[in-house]
């Protein structure tokens, strides 16, 4: 008797968290044609755009232009980042179908990231918050440095449940958990996901495993254990972080993809789509 898949998915980052720390200029038209090629892949939700200070973030300056250039799929979100009111707005007028705010974990990474403590980082989303649910635009959450801090050192699982609670309760209709630093262990995952079930349903959280250590993947399968069935991931293993010297990139969405589906997941995307942009993100890289 064959078995039943079980579904997964995946939200493709690439376009945004992965692109914005790549030193080399990327070419509007490039940054295009990757989003389209990711669209053509079967996504139901892709990151292309961070509305922050050009001044901090250089690579995303042209993001409302990415929104206008993408042929848009009309099964597929197209996802900003918005830091502040005046990013929210941005992406609004540029026609984001859901936008994401972005908290730490810890308070010297927020600090150095946002450069506002946790609370203060919070209090300036709740604007945000407030503006798209008037919208009608859904409104995603992120916490950063969920087991490690390159400030801090260790982050308390806890501390990972207390901001995951305030960004659900600020209307996030899910909260992805990111190891910045990709020195989470399958260990450390364990007893911080338990602790931020008991503030969220499994239904609304996210993985965002950052593969410097080898073990994003790893980490995948104590999520799913966990009852988290939507990771992050970047088509060519793009990314990193710029507040976080040696953190390589997202786990690769091409890898993802075949780790899941080995374990039983199915997620509907079509590989031989997502190898092809694979080698466009990584031509775009200069690897």
């Amino acid at each position: 008797m064959n078995m039943v898949a079980q579904k997964a998915e995946i939200f493709e980052v690439g376009p945004r968290d992965g692109l914005q720390n790549e030193p080399n200029a990327i070419t509007l038209a490039e940054k295009i044609a990757l989003v389209d090629l990711l669209s053509s892949a079967g996504f139901s939700r892709i990151e292309v755009a961070s509305f922050v200070s050009p001044k901090w973030v250089p690579q995303m300056a042209e993001s409302a232009e990415v929104l206008a250039g993408i042929t848009r799929n009309s099964g597929t979100s197209y996802a900003a980042l918005t830091p502040n009111l005046q990013g929210y707005e941005a992406a609004r007028n540029a026609r984001a179908d859901e936008v994401a705010i972005f908290a730490s974990a810890s308070e010297g990474f927020s600090r150095a990231n946002l450069n506002a403590s946790i609370e203060d980082s919070l209090r300036r989303f709740a604007d945000v918050a407030k503006a798209a649910q008037n919208d009608g635009i859904p409104l995603r959450g992120y916490v950063s440095c969920v087991t490690d801090c390159p400030f801090d050192g260790p982050v308390a699982a806890g501390a990972v449940a207390r901001v995951v609670g305030k960004l659900r309760a600020l209307g996030c209709y899910e909260v992805s958990l990111g190891d910045t630093l990709g020195r989470g262990t399958p260990e450390k995952m364990d007893v911080m996901l338990k602790a931020v079930l008991d503030v969220s349903d499994p239904a609304a959280l996210a993985g965002h495993f950052h593969d410097t250590g080898g073990r994003a993947l790893q980490n995948v399968d104590v999520a799913l254990a966990c009852g988290v069935r939507v990771f992050d991931a970047a088509v060519g293993g793009l990314g990193g972080c710029p507040y976080a010297p040696g953190a390589a990139g997202n786990v690769a969405t091409e890898s993802l993809v075949r780790h899941l589906r080995a374990h039983g997941f199915e997620t509907g995307l079509d590989v031989i789509v997502l190898d092809a942009a694979a080698e466009m993100a990584k031509a775009m890289r200069g690897t």
